[in-house]
């Protein structure tokens, strides 16, 4: 379906824009082995819950998210997303945005590039976008 971990990663954005969640399970994997936590929520996991999370989410509509500053981490059968994600926090296209980091994580398989878990977490209100950088060997 997805011939690169970036296909999907797009294409899981281009679903949140639409708000379609038909197309943002496309993205995902058929496994039970899915996981998705949402911004200061629980841990969802299993094909199903992950599911009716994203139909919850995209029934109020379409997400405006721009995702920036990606981190990619690849291997032959696996890749890791690390990036920002800039969230409107409501539909008038002035109001400001949150700041998330996000952790998105794809396995190759028969199919193609699909998703395994995104995971995103409020970013510190301090942290304005140009404050959002990484510090090399630093360790938490």
């Amino acid at each position: 379906m997805f011939a690169t971990p970036d296909e999907a990663e797009h294409a899981f954005y281009e679903a949140l824009e639409q708000g379609d969640p038909v197309r943002m399970m496309q993205v995902w994997s058929d496994d039970e082995d899915i996981v998705v936590i949402h911004p200061g929520g629980l841990r969802v996991v299993g094909h199903s819950a992950v599911q009716e999370t994203w139909h919850q989410i995209l029934s109020t509509g379409p997400v405006r998210v721009r995702p920036m500053r990606p981190l990619v981490l690849l291997s032959m059968m696996s890749a890791v997303h690390v990036l920002i994600e800039q969230v409107a926090t409501s539909a008038n296209p002035n109001a400001p945005f949150a700041n998330c980091y996000v952790t998105n994580i794809y396995h190759k398989g028969p199919t193609g590039w699909r998703m395994v878990m995104h995971h995103a977490s409020p970013a510190p209100a301090e942290a304005g976008v140009l404050d959002l950088h990484d510090v090399p060997d630093m360790l938490h």
